[in-house]
């Protein structure tokens, strides 16, 4: 029991370092949502883009990140803002609040939410050491991270075909088990459940920017509601596609028995 409390322990400090840039910045979202001045000379959104171009800063200038996790970063702001722009202009959710730092009726803060899914993602990967088991070839998770990138386009004009993507993507990584060290003992888990609760802390985080005004789904329009669950497939693809963006810089290993 002892050894389970101190494991415990650890991986929780170790999480939360991992959520260090996601966790800063939801804190501020949280902070100005309720506090931030309303005639403000800086618009909330444009704060935030500083606030997380600050905390990157930080991170790179104190080592407490490496290059290689700035440039995970910067791809996945990329690529979060092109999905950005191309989801409010189709009216998924808006963002109801006036800015300058904006590109086509989007604000450039929204792209580090999910460069804080990728910052996570490369962080955890060092911190716990990650070692595989029947990790799938590169080609076909690229294969399979495109398809996913490109139905949460397609969907809106031609046929939805997310529950094949998932069926394919457990048909992929079904054998697949993720290796990680805590402080004493080494563990390992599937990669699929792995992946799931992934999707489920980015949903409570995306409940927690919603409710900081954020952003809103058409749904959330009269007033802030709990986001669906059904969001919870949206997010696994996600995961999908980062672990896909990840492997394009930190190589998956396997672990040796």
């Amino acid at each position: 029991m002892a050894r389970f409390m101190s494991e415990f322990w650890w991986f929780g400090l170790k999480q939360a370092w991992a959520c260090i840039f996601g966790g800063l910045l939801l804190f501020a979202i949280l902070v100005t949502s309720f506090y931030y001045p309303e005639n403000a000379a800086l618009a909330r959104y444009d704060f935030l883009f500083l606030w997380a171009l600050a905390i990157q800063f930080f991170l790179l200038a104190f080592k407490l990140e490496t290059c290689n996790e700035a440039k995970i970063i910067l791809l996945f702001h990329i690529v979060g803002t092109v999905m950005e722009l191309f989801k409010t202009h189709v009216g998924s959710w808006v963002y109801p609040e006036e800015n300058i730092i904006r590109l086509m009726g989007v604000p450039l803060f929204s792209g580090f939410m999910y460069s804080a899914v990728g910052s996570y993602f490369a962080r955890v990967w060092r911190s716990f050491d990650f070692r595989f088991d029947h990790y799938p070839p590169y080609y076909v998770t690229a294969l399979l991270g495109t398809a996913i990138y490109i139905n949460f386009f397609s969907h809106h004009f031609v046929l939805d075909v997310r529950y094949g993507l998932f069926a394919v993507t457990a048909l992929i990584f079904g054998r697949c088990w993720i290796y990680f060290s805590v402080k004493q003992g080494r563990y390992r888990m599937p990669i699929l459940l792995a992946m799931f609760l992934g999707a489920f802390f980015i949903w409570i985080a995306e409940n927690i920017a919603t409710f900081g005004n954020i952003w809103l789904y058409p749904s959330q329009n009269g007033g802030w509601q709990l986001v669906p669950t059904s969001k919870l497939g949206a997010w696994f693809l996600l995961m999908i596609i980062s672990g896909v963006l990840l492997t394009l810089i930190q190589k998956p290993e396997a672990e040796a028995h």
